[in-house]
């Protein structure tokens, strides 16, 4: 995936962090459930990318998007240009800047949503985004860059079965991060 790609992503999750108070619901019985906890939370599963090992639902879950939307975001000629990295190196056989890209998105995402057990270790959104900060990076976003990279997180989100109201709780998370994401 290009560093562009995982800017954004690194961008959306950083946005996300920001956000954890405004992600909080009650369940049925008046507890405090985070948006990691509505996207699968803390239950365990068998993890269908390493066999024999198991993974947390919402970080499952959150994987799926991630990984759906880099491959949404790999097709989209509109903003494809910015993981010119990435993509040379998929197109090669290279993986390993895909699986890091993934695994700090995917840690993102479950910081800002409120999961307990991981830390997002990346560079800020800004540094991210920045091209002269970030190598993997191939330009400066605009507002139309962020637009169609939420257009793609719609259409990951949606491939993979997640609702219409949680793409909308973590949409509104994505935006409080466009002031960092968007540059030029």
């Amino acid at each position: 995936m290009p560093k562009a790609l995982l800017g954004t992503l690194v961008l959306a999750l950083a946005i996300s962090v920001f956000s954890i108070s405004s992600c909080k619901k009650k369940d049925s019985g008046g507890s405090t459930m985070t948006l990691y906890d509505s996207l699968g939370g803390t239950t365990m599963v068998a993890d269908p990318y390493n066999p024999g090992q198991m993974v947390e639902s919402g970080r499952l879950g959150i994987r799926k998007v991630v990984d759906s939307t880099i491959f949404v975001i790999a097709g989209d000629t509109a903003i494809n240009g910015y993981f010119t990295v990435l993509l040379t190196e998929v197109t090669s056989g290279n993986t390993t800047g895909f699986a890091a890209l993934s695994k700090n998105l995917t840690d993102f995402f479950c910081v800002a949503t409120g999961a307990k057990n991981f830390t997002y270790g990346g560079k800020s959104m800004t540094a991210s985004h920045d091209p002269a900060q970030n190598s993997r990076m191939s330009a400066k976003a605009d507002n139309g860059d962020f637009d169609a990279f939420v257009t793609d997180l719609v259409a990951g989100a949606h491939k993979v079965g997640l609702s219409d109201v949680l793409i909308g709780r973590v949409g509104a998370v994505v935006g409080t991060l466009r002031t960092q994401v968007v540059q030029r």
